[in-house]
């Protein structure tokens, strides 16, 4: 079993042959055309693991089928209302008895895709955490398929939306397989809709030469995210953070986490890059990932921007479903008549808020750090609902100019402060050594031991390493500044004289092949294997 790394020269021919084959295709039989896409995402999928097709075609199967049920029961229920006597009661019943039918297909296609995700996901971590490895008699230890979280979601969100008649559910299994194993995607999604990207996927395309322009400009950005900046600074935080130091200096944790969310940002909003732009070679346009996490004003903002279809996926399919149950309508209306109107709005959604970051923590992994950085995420934005009106009266005593730029830049230093207090619980993996760390940042500071324990773990050879990640670090922030203001980057670039993009580029491919030279690349994505 082997990965087909996005930087491999396996990957890179595959890809050529693949974009070749499409177009022509495109010319010669274009009602096919999508048929390449499937045999290579199959052939990619099967490349990670043969075994893995097995879980990937139970999950599209299951959904697919699904699917069609709810049609056939709704096409029943319009056919048995018209029958000639039937009064306003038996259509009632008729309908309750199809709605019946619908919710056991679809728990049992809840089931199906998360009793898969489950067992393969969470055996692991089940078995460690209770000692049952002695009691367990077959082998323990399972590999993760490629992507699962991705298209499980990607196949659930499918399996609601045709419950809920959205959409008509696709009657060909072949192009529905299509859509949940798009090669591009499995690796770490992003997780999309049917609605948005079915349609792409089955319609022809033509080479578009601008496609293919503004698609190598955003896959060599992500390459230069991932290899020249996160592989670069890789290296220093597992120094920091992979052994238990109860002295570390405060000053040394800040710094390593500081590194840590450049890190992940850069290597997983890298990778989406990277898959957008391979998406786009083939004239299809995925949902965007990222939208400048970093420039948030709020942790909510941050959410609405970080991971945004996870975030969008949690939003249609947990939050407002629970949020609007009858149990949580009579609690806010308690709240509203016992603890006031703004008690009364904002409760049910802090709990549902509560329940969506538990979910999103558990998405992570099932370690206890992971379900309590999930906590704490829920935990902050609820709090800040719930106090709203407290600090917009504070503000108005203080005569605070909210909309000032000034205040503007105070919330987003805010706001990643927040962030990055959060990451100490997703990237120090004991939640006993993450609390030792949290009291040594704030009594325990040191920041005259800073040099001296970094040369303790002989960082002094990652200067250079250090200097590329800055270099990547300021082109990222620029690029970040101009689409904060709406700004097609990519469009003001191709537009550029050709001397300009030839220097720009050459210097961007001279940051990753040196960032290759002075760093080991740490191979897949941080997010690959969710």
């Amino acid at each position: 079993m082997c990965d087909m790394q996005l930087y491999s020269l396996f990957f890179l021919i595959f890809l050529i042959i693949t974009i070749a084959v499409y177009y022509l295709a495109g010319r010669i039989a274009p009602r096919f055309q999508w048929t390449v896409l499937l045999m290579a995402s199959l052939v990619f999928y099967a490349y990670s693991g043969i075994s893995h097709l097995a879980f990937i075609m139970v999950t599209a199967a299951a959904t697919w089928a699904c699917g069609l049920f709810f049609a056939r029961f709704n096409q029943q229920y319009k056919e048995q209302k018209k029958l000639p006597g039937l009064d306003h009661e038996a259509k009632k019943k008729l309908k309750v008895i199809c709605q019946k039918k619908k919710r056991v297909v679809l728990l049992l296609g809840l089931l199906c895709c998360f009793g898969v995700l489950g067992y393969l996901k969470y055996w692991n971590e089940i078995i460690g955490m209770f000692r049952l490895s002695e009691l367990v008699r077959f082998k323990s230890h399972i590999l993760l398929p490629l992507g699962i979280s991705f298209y499980t979601f990607q196949a659930t969100g499918y399996l609601i939306d045709t419950y809920n008649g959205k959409y008509e559910p696709e009657r060909n299994f072949a192009k529905y397989l299509l859509f949940v194993s798009f090669f591009p995607q499995l690796i770490q999604g992003p997780i999309n809709r049917f609605d948005a990207l079915a349609v792409q996927l089955y319609e022809k395309h033509s080479l578009k030469y601008e496609n293919f322009q503004r698609a190598f400009l955003v896959i060599g950005f992500g390459i230069m995210k991932k290899y020249a900046i996160a592989d670069s600074l890789a290296g220093s935080i597992s120094k920091i953070f992979d052994t238990t130091n109860p002295d570390i200096p405060g000053s040394v944790v800040v710094f390593g986490i500081l590194l840590y969310s450049v890190q992940q940002y850069m290597d997983f909003s890298g990778g989406i890059d990277m898959v957008l732009g391979i998406a786009q070679l083939f004239d299809i346009h995925m949902t965007p990932n990222f939208r400048q996490p970093y420039f948030s004003v709020s942790l909510a903002d941050f959410w609405r921007r970080w991971h945004i279809t996870l975030g969008q996926w949690m939003r249609d399919y947990v939050f407002y479903p629970f949020a609007l149950t009858s149990l949580m309508q009579k609690f806010g209306k308690w709240a509203g008549k016992h603890l006031g109107k703004h008690m009364g709005r904002t409760l049910p959604a802090c709990v549902a808020n509560l329940l969506v970051f538990f979910i999103v923590g558990l998405w992570h992994g099932a370690a206890m750090h992971n379900i309590l950085w999930g906590l704490y995420n829920g935990a902050v934005i609820a709090a800040s609902d719930l106090l709203a009106p407290a600090f917009n009266g504070i503000s108005n005593r203080l005569h605070l100019r909210t909309e000032s730029k000034g205040f503007y830049v105070f919330r987003i230093l805010r706001t990643f402060l927040i962030v990055n207090v959060g990451w100490y619980f997703d990237r120090i993996i004991n939640p006993g050594y993450c609390l030792i760390c949290f009291r040594n940042t704030f009594v325990n500071f040191r920041a005259d031991l800073f040099m001296r324990v970094l040369r303790g773990y002989n960082m002094n050879y990652l200067l250079r390493p250090y200097a590329f990640a800055l270099t990547g670090c300021i082109l990222v922030f620029v690029v970040s500044v101009l689409k904060e203001r709406k700004i097609d980057v990519e469009g003001v670039l191709i537009r550029q004289k050709t001397l300009f993009r030839l220097v720009l580029y050459t210097g961007v491919i001279m940051l990753v092949l040196w960032s290759f030279v002075f760093t080991t690349p740490t191979g897949g994505f941080m997010y690959a294997a969710f």
